[in-house]
């Protein structure tokens, strides 16, 4: 089963970022024998660093192996309910710090796939205690 990827991974590699491109580049190349996905989310954030052409995002795709677009799901909209509504209660109460809802979104269609692979763990194992997060 496929690894999501989160969205800071895709844009090491779309800028040739110096200090994380070579990284998360060994990351996705040890998980391109399990498969890698794209969030649909994922897409929206890329636009800005391929100036908001889509096709250009979806050759870039292509060419990591990465199929989309992967259908979101109902279960995706549950486990993104879930997510929500935990971050939404533990900011509340201060214990949980400003997050977009993005990751909240991520985190669910993790949720249906073998895991996550991102820089930003820690952003996501308060939201989805039992996804596997993997980082470079």
């Amino acid at each position: 089963m496929a690894w999501v990827v989160d969205t800071c991974l895709l844009i090491d590699l779309a800028i040739d970022d110096p200090q994380f491109f070579p990284a998360s580049a060994r990351l996705l190349d040890g998980k391109q024998a399990d498969g890698l996905a794209v969030c649909p989310i994922s897409v929206v954030e890329l636009g800005p660093v391929f100036a908001g052409q889509l096709p250009t995002v979806e050759e870039f795709l292509e060419k990591l192996n990465m199929p989309w677009p992967e259908a979101w799901t109902s279960a995706d909209t549950q486990a993104a309910f879930i997510a929500w509504n935990r971050y939404v209660a533990g900011k509340r109460q201060g214990i949980i710090a400003k997050r977009p809802i993005a990751d909240a979104l991520i985190g669910a269609f993790a949720m249906r796939f073998q895991g996550l692979l991102t820089r930003n763990s820690s952003d996501f194992r308060q939201l989805f205690p039992s996804l596997p997060i993997l980082e470079p």
